[in-house]
């Protein structure tokens, strides 16, 4: 009778725990996080599926987050349906000229895909590059009207380039490409393996009339993989790198952050979202962070500082 009391005991206690661990979701496991804000809720795409195409999950609280939900078996965008049969990544997705444009790498190429649902199914009418030499990681900026796309180009090591897109979004401008920046501060040449010159996932933003181009820097398996900024008083630079970056790194929580992606929620803050390698000891599958973050006052002086806010939003993956 014992024995069986025992039996039961343990049973009714797993399925506690099981129910327990449903509630706390799991952590959302994507590389390269972008989230959109579309009237309301949100939409995260990132880089998962590499070999398919790029999944998207939905929220509505930026905790809990259901998916895939894309139209194509979670998928927003399959290979079948662009340019390029592998390497789907660092996609970003903004809604212009009532329709969704998803700007995504492929083979490490970067295109450009519509739809006119933020759950897919990206198209691409005509099948081929944005930029026909080897780029990644897009990132599209309007200011003024003018359409610029910051990009990373493998020009001694991972560079960041920028160029001005025609107003179709499909096109690139004749004499618009510029280099911005490549590796330089001290904390963007990490020793640690494995070593790479890296600068990549850019991302701007604008604030009091200054522009902060964010960016990553080191290896992305390397432990330093790590989040910084350059400010500039024009989007196309001169760029001057903050002196008091990295302004995200590796804690004892959390190994290798970077290629961050940043959106406003209903009520206008200011949040971050990011990736982190799994564990200390483990790269794979990336996992998905969320942090509130606000400009503060520079006490030297000069533009306004990027801060990012503690403690960061649990973000998790709930079953749909």
């Amino acid at each position: 009778m014992a024995r069986l009391f025992s039996i039961l005991f343990v049973s009714a206690l797993l399925q506690c725990l099981n129910a327990l661990t449903a509630l706390a979701g799991k952590p959302v496991k994507m590389g390269d996080p972008f989230i959109l804000n579309d009237r309301g809720t949100y939409y995260m795409y990132g880089t998962s599926d590499a070999q398919k195409g790029i999944k998207v999950y939905r929220s509505k609280n930026l905790k809990d987050w259901t998916g895939p939900v894309g139209t194509t078996g979670g998928f927003a965008l399959v290979k079948d349906d662009v340019w390029g049969g592998k390497g789907f990544w660092a996609p970003e997705v903004y809604y212009l000229n009532n329709r969704y444009y998803m700007f995504f790498c492929a083979e490490e190429h970067i295109a450009v895909a519509t739809s006119d649902n933020p759950l897919g199914p990206f198209v691409q009418q005509v099948k081929k590059p944005l930029i026909s030499t080897k780029a990644i990681d897009p990132h599209l900026f309007i200011d003024n009207g003018h359409k610029y796309l910051y990009y990373v180009a493998f020009t001694n090591g991972n560079v960041i380039w920028r160029c001005e897109l025609n107003d179709d979004l499909q096109s690139v401008k004749a004499n618009t490409v510029q280099k911005c920046f490549g590796a330089s501060q001290k904390w963007e040449l990490s020793k640690k393996n494995p070593v790479a010159r890296v600068n990549e996932g850019p991302y701007m933003l604008k604030h009091n009339s200054n522009y902060y181009l964010v960016y990553s820097a080191n290896h992305f398996a390397n432990p330093d993989y790590s989040i910084g900024y350059a400010t500039s008083s024009k989007p196309t630079g001169p760029w001057t790198k903050y002196k008091g970056n990295p302004i995200v790194s590796s804690t004892d929580k959390i190994t290798g952050p970077g290629h961050c992606g940043f959106f406003k929620d209903r009520k206008g803050k200011l949040y971050i979202v990011y990736h982190s390698h799994f564990s200390a000891t483990q790269l794979r599958p990336r996992i998905v962070h969320i942090n509130r973050c606000k400009f503060i006052p520079n006490p030297d002086g000069g533009p306004d500082l990027l801060k990012i806010m503690q403690p960061e939003i649990k973000v998790r993956h709930r079953k749909q």
